[in-house]
């Protein structure tokens, strides 16, 4: 798909982009109109502890016990421990399908007992 900017200066720009691409800059740009913070990092990132939590949406010390379970792998460096971008995602996706099943399930009891119309 072409697409077409008009820069500050007036200058029209062209650019040619997979459907892929364009689909997520629209995303984007969706999310930042709607003043959703938005954070683009490369997969084979790695992440502080702060980074992590951040984007987990817990504290810092919530974070360093699931590292300390390993629930999250992570490396040791010193003090630092740097988390994978990729191993913050899989336990992300891994929490999101846990919690899918288990609304399904308390959706099928409900269902059962006639508590869900």
């Amino acid at each position: 798909m072409c697409l077409t900017l008009t820069a500050p200066s007036g200058e029209r720009i062209e650019a040619v982009l997979p459907g892929r691409t364009l689909a997520l800059l629209v995303r984007l740009l969706e999310e930042m109109a709607r003043g959703t913070p938005v954070t683009l990092m490369p997969m084979q990132a790695e992440l502080t502890t702060v980074q992590a939590a951040h984007l987990l949406q817990v504290s810092r010390p919530h974070l360093i016990k699931l590292l300390d379970s390993g629930k999250i792998p992570y490396r040791k460096v010193g003090s630092p421990r740097p988390i994978r971008c990729t191993d913050l995602k899989m336990y992300m996706e891994t929490g999101r399908a846990a919690r899918e099943q288990v609304l399904g399930e308390l959706t099928a009891e409900a269902q059962r007992l006639g508590l869900y119309e």
